[in-house]
């Protein structure tokens, strides 16, 4: 399976490539110094430098990867229909207290932090929300699970943004 990820995102994962492998021979040295400190099983110092090297080696096979196999997509715009990377203000109708809203940005799956309501286009609620229209109802249909009713009640046109950050896995 492919990413579809945007040049932002790509060239965000390319910059933290780059620190990455700078970091990763400070991590070396310091595996090599805490070694000298005996005993290995017992090194307490040397299990934290080789965990936090394995850590980085292992991200930057992350971001290798996904630089290699994305595919590169433009966040195009149409007027009126959420797309990619805007602000939507959605409403549940079903709910019990008469429907509070919400609003989230659509993001790409490497920028998806539901924490901070940026949720991915490829997510259930994601892919129900793109291409439709203010005052529309839509219906999240989640595998497994019974599916919801959300209102679209406002679409704040968004651009795709670097300050929109990476996740970290």
């Amino acid at each position: 399976m492919y990413d579809e990820l945007t040049k932002v995102d790509i060239d965000q994962m390319k910059k933290e490539l780059d620190e990455r492998r700078i970091r990763a021979a400070e991590l070396r040295e310091e595996v090599q110094r805490t070694r000298e400190y005996g005993d290995l099983s017992e090194n307490a110092e040397y299990k934290c430098a080789k965990q936090a090297f394995n850590a980085n080696r292992s991200r930057i096979r992350y971001l290798e990867n996904m630089i290699k196999t994305a595919v590169v997509i433009e966040a195009k715009s149409v007027d009126g229909l959420v797309n990619l990377f805007d602000r939507v203000t959605v409403r549940y109708p079903d709910d019990e207290d008469g429907g509070e809203t919400e609003t989230v940005r659509i993001v790409t799956t490497l920028r998806n932090d539901v924490f901070a309501n940026n949720i991915s286009k490829e997510s259930p609620f994601g892919r129900a929300l793109l291409g439709h229209a203010a005052g529309e109802t839509v219906t999240v249909e989640v595998p497994g699970r019974q599916s919801y009713l959300v209102e679209i009640v406002s679409i704040e046109k968004g651009e795709d943004n670097p300050s929109i950050p990476i996740s970290s896995y």
